[in-house]
């Protein structure tokens, strides 16, 4: 701790159940790009100064523990967020909107057989350009290759 602002620097180990059910549990909801670029200040849930200082290319999971106290520990939780909810016609049409989306350099999550990419102009026009069926939503987004804690890390 540096005065009353707990500093963070680097992930907890994997946190035993039973010791956390012990303490009381704080967490930071964060959106997608926070779990991705951790460095900053930020408040707890429960009122507390967080300062994050974690390694280049650390992403956070949704319920990730960052702390673990002698009677309370801190746990990230996932932002709601808006998002486009893209509905493909079928296989083909869902692999020209994912490669459309990435050619520009934007994230995409699958859920449920929809595609997901953030609420955001450019995605729009894209997406009436395709001829895509749409709507938005508010959700937990959790992008494709940003569930890893390390940039090591790769999926197969």
């Amino acid at each position: 701790m540096w005065g009353n602002t707990l500093i963070i620097d680097r992930l907890h180990p994997p946190a035993n159940a039973d010791e956390l059910r012990a303490k009381d549990e704080d967490k930071l909801v964060l959106g997608w790009e926070q779990r991705r670029w951790l460095r900053g200040r930020f408040t707890t849930a429960h009122g507390r100064k967080i300062g994050m200082a974690l390694p280049t290319g650390t992403v956070l999971a949704p319920d990730a523990i960052l702390y673990v106290g002698a009677d309370w520990f801190l746990k990230i939780e996932a932002a709601i967020e808006p998002v486009l909810e893209i509905i493909p016609s079928d296989c083909n049409e869902a692999v020209k909107i994912a490669f459309e989306v990435g050619n520009r350099h934007f994230p995409l999550a699958i859920d449920d057989g929809k595609i997901l990419v953030p609420d955001d102009r450019a995605m729009t026009r894209l997406m009436e350009r395709l001829g895509a069926r749409w709507e938005r939503r508010q959700t937990i987004f959790n992008p494709i290759g940003n569930t890893q804690l390390h940039r090591h890390e790769s999926i197969s």
